[in-house]
Formats: C-alpha cells, sequence, structure tokens
C-alpha cells in the first residue's frame, strides 16, 4: 500500500515540498496530493508590483508539477482532524476528506490588522493576490494629486510605497513607520535607503502608530489625520487560523511548534513549514515570516520525510540567514547582509546592481517552484515497509 502524503498549500514551500518529495521517493511507493485554493502558483513577493499595475507571468500549477507524479486537488482546506489523521476540503465536487499518512502543513499567512479599528473595512492589503488585484483597481482609478498611504515600514512597506511612487510619480505618496526609517539597516543600508525615497518624493511618517482608518483618511496615536485616498496596510502578517482549531502543539502566534526537522512535537506525522511553523534559528530565535525562511524549511522537512520511510541519514542543515533583498522600485535595490540571526552587519549592496540582484533572487524562488524535480539528485529511494497497515482513506463526499 502506498504511503499517503498530504501536502497542504502550494506557495513557495509548499510547492517546493510537494517536487522535492516526488524527487526522493519512488512513485510507485508513495501518493503525493498536493491541495491549494487555486489553479496558480502565486509569487507572493511580487505582490507589491502587481498592485501598482504590473503584470506577471501566469504560473499554471498543472504545467508545473506535470510528469511529476504529484496529483493537485484545487480545494480549499476547511479543517485538519490531527488525531483521525484526515484533511477537510470543499473543492468542485464539494467537500471530502482526504486521510494522510504524513501531513506536510504549508498554509502560509495573511495580513494582519492588528485589530485597528476601520482597517478590516478600510484599507488595502497585498499579502495575496485577491488584495493585490483589488488594491490595483483602486489605485488605477486615482486622480494625480491624490494621496495614497503605505502603513508599516517593514520591508513589504518599503517595496510597496517604493514601487508605487516610482510607477506613479503623479500621486501623493507616503509612509507611515512604526519606528525610524529603516532603523534595523546598517548605516550604509539606512543612508541609501532614505535616499531613494527622498528621490522618488515619498513623505515618511517616522516613530508613528495608526489606530483608526477611515475612507479618506487615518488617524495617528496623537491626534493627527494623516489624509490618504487609498491606505495601503502592511504591518506584518497572521498565520491562516486552522492549525489552533486542532490539537497540533501551537505557539501564541498560532503557528504549529516544531523541532529541527519541521516535525509537530506533538504530532509525529505532521511537519509544517514556512510562516504556519514556529521553528527555531540561529541563537534560538524563531525564524521569521518570510520566502527566505520558508524554502529552507520546505527542503528540511522533505528531506526527513524522505530519510525517515527510507532508513536515510535525517538532514542537519542549519537554519540561518545572509541577507535582507529589498527592491526599491525596478531600478534600484537594497542587500542588506546580516548575521546568521537576522541582525545587520557594515556590508550592504545598493543601487542597480542590488535591483538586478534582488530581481535574480526572485527568479531562481520562482524557477526552483516551476522546476520542483529539477536540480537535486535523481535517485529515488524505496520506502520501508511499515510495521502495522495504515488506516483506509476516508473520501465522503458532500
Amino acid at each position: 500500500m502506498q504511503h499517503r502524503i498530504v501536502v497542504l498549500g502550494a506557495g513557495y514551500t509548499g510547492a517546493s515540498a510537494a517536487g522535492r518529495l516526488a524527487r526522493r521517493l519512488r512513485r510507485e511507493d508513495v501518493a503525493i496530493t498536493l491541495v491549494n485554493a487555486e489553479p496558480d502558483f502565486v509569487e507572493r513577493v511580487r505582490m507589491h508590483q502587481l498592485a501598482a499595475g504590473q503584470d506577471l507571468t501566469p504560473r499554471p500549477l498543472g504545467e508545473m508539477f506535470a510528469g511529476t507524479g504529484v496529483e493537485l486537488k484545487a480545494a480549499k482546506v476547511t479543517g485538519v482532524d490531527a488525531d483521525r489523521r484526515t484533511v477537510a476540503v470543499h473543492g468542485a465536487d464539494g467537500t471530502e476528506e482526504l486521510a494522510y499518512d504524513t501531513l506536510v502543513y504549508a498554509l502560509g499567512s495573511g495580513w494582519k490588522d492588528q485589530g485597528v479599528p476601520g482597517a478590516a473595512e478600510h484599507a488595502h492589503e497585498i499579502a495575496g493576490r485577491a488584495g493585490a488585484l483589488r488594491a490595483r483597481e483602486r489605485l488605477a482609478g486615482l486622480e494625480a494629486g491624490r494621496p495614497v498611504l503605505v502603513v508599516g515600514g517593514g520591508l513589504t512597506g518599503l517595496e510597496a510605497a517604493t514601487e508605487l511612487a516610482e510607477a506613479r510619480p503623479d500621486l501623493d505618496v507616503a509612509l507611515a513607520a512604526h519606528g525610524g526609517l529603516g532603523d534595523w539597516l546598517s548605516p550604509k543600508g539606512a543612508r541609501h535607503l532614505r535616499k531613494v525615497v527622498d528621490r522618488l518624493g515619498i513623505t515618511v511618517h517616522e516613530h508613528t502608530t495608526v489606530t483608526a482608518v477611515e475612507a479618506d483618511r487615518v488617524t495617528t496615536a496623537d491626534g493627527t489625520s494623516l489624509p490618504a485616498a487609498v491606505t495601503v496596510w502592511t504591518t506584518g502578517f497572521a498565520v491562516h487560523p486552522i492549525a489552533g482549531a486542532t490539537t497540533l502543539e501551537t505557539g501564541e502566534t498560532g503557528q504549529i511548534v516544531v523541532d529541527g526537522t519541521m516535525r509537530s512535537v506533538s504530532h509525529p506525522d505532521v511537519y509544517a513549514i514556512g510562516d504556519a511553523a514556529l521553528a527555531m534559528g540561529a541563537g534560538g530565535k524563531p525564524l521569521r515570516m518570510s520566502c527566505a525562511s520558508g524554502i529552507p524549511t520546505a527542503w528540511q522537512a522533505a528531506d526527513a520525510i524522505a530519510a525517515r520511510l527510507t532508513g536515510g541519514k535525517l538532514p542537519d542543515m542549519p537554519l540561518r540567514y545572509f541577507n535582507q533583498c529589498i527592491s526599491l522600485g525596478r531600478k534600484e535595490g537594497l542587500i542588506q547582509f546580516v548575521t546568521a540571526d537576522d541582525r545587520a552587519v557594515g556590508a550592504a549592496m545598493t543601487g542597480r546592481f542590488a535591483a538586478v540582484y534582488k530581481e535574480l533572487v526572485c527568479k531562481g524562488a520562482a524557477w526552483g517552484v516551476a522546476n520542483p524535480t529539477m536540480g537535486i539528485p535523481t535517485r529515488r529511494r524505496r520506502v520501508a515497509p511499515r510495521p502495522a497497515a495504515a488506516a483506509p482513506a476516508v473520501r465522503t463526499p458532500a
């Protein structure tokens, strides 16, 4: 009987894990099912470009996984029963349950409104394609001179503000940052960021906390009113809530607590990767939600699953950071080199070369997902016999 591996989510992490497993294991020994609500792979790191009016290359999952042996299921995950080892999904054929022997949970994260009044009703999020397309439509309809406010001074906020200011120089783009502008960067990185922001004409409100959002303005903690025909919200991410409703052990953030191989500490047949995982990196610090964290965790999980199924050696790849790649429009970039635990060092790459470097990183990540069985050894190993038969598959139509 085939070992049933179900992967939830086909973002960078889920798609990478599914493809790597298909490369590691013999098709006659495993059945790999990849569940995703959308038919296409979404380059999440480019959502600010989509919102700014750029068109992205379509990447149908069916084409990406053709011939790999991975079964695609276009459906929305509605629940996980970690004790019964089943997943509830809803697709075109209704609701059904998928039974698994090994589950890879990669449902990722979405935007987080921080509980700010009016944010959910009036702000635009760009954490996913649907939100980015709504923001794109609203921005496209703005007349020259109208104010646009990006809330959040992290990586996503910086990329969104600079992309919009470059694409639409006729708009009055502003950025509201909780701290100082790029205050986590090295002096060289911070100087370059400020130079680009000034050149693009972006107004920066530093040390500013937004406490309320209305249709045409926001209010800050000191009572100041900032005009905003469009508010773009980039203040952080919240994980998908499904894991928190299960018996899986989760942290305060709702992320699944895992060991160094991305295996759930409470349910050994479940692996969590990417934003869904509460995984420790260098210095015992939790990995931040990012593509830079996600893909290495996908590799770690896939290799650990393959090793445990075939009796191989468990991976011991250290989970660490090397740099932070920030696009500042299409012509400028900033590559901030960091320590293993993500603290800025003095070295930074800036300017046009940094923009090219960031673009190559984005293209490389997308290529790796679009070619899931390329670039790693071709030898597929046999799955060792299981000591006992697995529970029968359960597939119940609605």
